[in-house]
């Protein structure tokens, strides 16, 4: 048993590190691969209370810095998560059982109030892990339903409704109180819930307001904001759009925007309860009647673009037009309503430093005809609640915090999430809302909490036994819905098979597995210098040389049988690259005097310090 290095757990363990919450990705995705499905939902929601959530929606940092992405492409570590979901997570009314399992049982409860403002992923985050704690925790909602931008910015066809229902009950059965519909600054201020015996705020209250053009014409009938777009349409409003429709904007919430228009926008209460005979009707009819022409545009090129190339491809199968490289110069309108916007080539983006600085070519402004124009620029906060005897600071539309605890410029206030950061990913925002929590408790407590240790496990592998080819497997890509069944809130992606999940997860390299070169004359392990670890390498990763061709050995490395004569190094060094290797154990298995082994590293769990 030796304590982790923590700069040793971040190279090895690269996707565990690039997750906020620090899941371990890798250890589930092997689970799966092994059929050990309960074990791998526990692993992957322990860290994470909206593990079904993100196993749809997440933007995975953790497979941008997969090392399998180096061989062919990286791990689907997000489709691997809705798989195990699925089966044990909220949607399989299973997850309470599991959830026993990881978390125990809760007696201790402490006498202070902690009121959450917001109910997106950071406020959802923050009020789990502070009734985990102890705390009485109350959520505090404007708007009529729970879920922040989860609810009412993520399209349905992306993110099923009961599923972030079922989330939210999962959070609420651990003693949460949810108050929807009361607007901080209007119906409560932050003085008055202190005054109700409140110890603790968390400001989770997202970025919610568009940001606006300002260009002529944006006064026109038919200009609409992006994020009030989702906003209305997620709540069952109808929003009267024409048939050509451009949106303006290169994010991952223009595409949400155009594609949910593509499909009608108008999501009410009566269309969520169709039968399939009368969805299939209304398929018939858009057909008919002529669907949305819609078309995003954007500054930047295709390859510049900020949305998910997944979310780009998917937009353009659903029929989705792009232009790339314009700018909006002007809306032109008729009768107070908008009949096209004027644009203006770009010359480039950003500068020679990366700075964005977009450059529009003089004299080629041109003319797209349309109904409607759907601005989807970027969002910032409504921080209008905030009253200077709050004391609670703000710049540029985001609340001021200490960047490692949280804490706003009032004491006892915490924020995260949208509103602090800005706009960013859903992972990140539960990470803010576990760290929040934290906080929060060692405020109330007057004292740090003792933090879980991580230590490793050193695992000698007997014998290294994995399919010979799992480096040929390539990457399994979920299942979709045809485009002919894409119907209003229709679910778009779909879940992986057992096969195909169990195929998925054999691709992992299992970086925790490590290739070892240890000598020891006692057990007659010393390297011969053969050079079959060499020649059996698969990825070329490992080479023996003269040791008078190396100038400077890294720290800690060793040597085969070196020699010093006359103030010269001779012998033979082994050198191995640590990225290429797919831990395969080839070399182990080829070694004949036992100086390669495999060891694995595993975590161990609830160490305190």
């Amino acid at each position: 048993m030796a304590e982790l290095n923590e700069e040793w757990l971040e190279r090895n363990f690269p996707c565990k590190q690039a997750c906020p919450v620090h899941t371990e990705a890798g250890k589930y995705v092997t689970l799966i691969s092994e059929g050990r499905f309960r074990e791998a939902y526990a692993v992957a929601r322990r860290p994470n209370p909206l593990a079904s959530i993100c196993g749809r929606i997440c933007a995975a940092p953790c497979e941008a810095v997969c090392r399998r992405g180096e061989l062919d492409a990286p791990v689907s570590i997000r489709a691997l998560k809705r798989f195990v979901t699925e089966r044990f997570g909220v949607e399989s009314m299973v997850d309470f059982s599991v959830l026993s399992e990881i978390y125990g049982d809760r007696t201790g409860r402490y006498p202070e109030k902690v009121a959450v403002i917001g109910s997106g992923p950071a406020g959802l985050a923050c009020a789990h892990d502070l009734a985990l704690l102890g705390y009485g925790v109350t959520i505090f909602e404007a708007a009529p339903v729970a879920g922040g931008m989860l609810r009412l910015g993520v399209p349905e066809y992306r993110l099923p409704r009961a599923l972030i229902q079922l989330e939210i009950n999962a959070i609420l059965s651990l003693g949460v109180e949810l108050r929807t519909g009361v607007r901080i600054g209007k119906d409560v201020t932050l003085s008055e819930l202190k005054a109700q015996g409140y110890g603790a705020i968390f400001l989770g209250v997202g970025s919610m307001k568009s940001r606006d053009l300002s260009i002529p014409g944006v006064e026109y009938d038919g200009v609409l904001r992006g994020i009030d777009y989702l906003l209305n349409v997620n709540l069952g409003y109808r929003v009267e759009m024409g048939r050509r429709v451009v949106v303006i904007g290169g994010g991952n919430v223009a595409l949400d925007v155009a594609r949910t228009a593509a499909r009608g926008g108008e999501q009410t209460n009566l269309q969520r309860n169709l039968s399939i005979v009368q969805a299939m009707d209304v398929a018939r009819s858009a057909v008919r009647f002529g669907a949305r022409d819609v078309t995003v545009c954007c500054l930047e090129s295709e390859a510049e673009m900020p949305a998910a190339k997944d979310e780009v491809d998917e937009a353009s199968i659903e029929g989705i037009h792009f232009q790339y490289h314009v700018g909006p110069k002007r809306i032109v309108g008729s009768d107070g309503k908008v009949t096209g916007i004027e644009f203006l080539r770009v010359a480039r983006v950003f500068d020679e430093n990366g700075r964005f600085d977009p450059q529009f070519v003089a004299g080629s402004e041109f003319v797209v005809d349309t109904d409607s124009v759907i601005m989807a620029i970027g969002q910032t906060g409504d921080l209008s609640f905030l009253r200077p005897e709050d004391g609670v600071a703000s710049r540029g539309g985001r609340i001021t915090i200490d960047p490692d605890t949280l804490a706003t410029t009032a004491p006892g206030i915490y924020s995260g999430g949208d509103a602090a950061f800005g706009p960013r990913i859903a992972i990140n925002a539960v990470a803010d809302g576990k760290r929040a929590a934290k906080s929060i408790d060692e405020f109330l407590r007057g004292e740090p909490r003792l933090s879980e240790r991580e230590q490793v496990e050193v695992v000698i592998e007997p014998r290294w036994d994995r399919e010979l080819d799992f480096e040929a497997i390539p990457r399994q890509k979920p299942p979709a819905r045809p485009l002919a069944r894409r119907i209003g809130i229709a679910e778009v992606e779909e879940c992986f098979s057992e096969k195909q999940a169990r195929k998925e997860g054999s691709r992992c390299l299992r970086c925790w597995v490590n290739t070892i070169f240890d000598q020891q004359p006692s057990l007659g392990s010393e390297c011969i210098l053969c050079g079959g670890c060499q020649d059996i390498c698969p990825e070329n990763c490992i080479e023996i040389v003269p040791a008078s061709r190396i100038a400077l050995l890294p720290p800690n490395s060793r040597e085969l049988a070196p020699v010093l004569i006359e103030d010269h190094r001779v012998g033979a060094v082994m050198l191995k690259n640590e990225e290429v290797c797919i831990r395969c154990g080839l070399c182990a298995a080829r070694c004949p005097v036992g100086t390669i082994t495999m060891r694995s590293f595993h975590r161990k769990e609830n160490v305190v310090a």
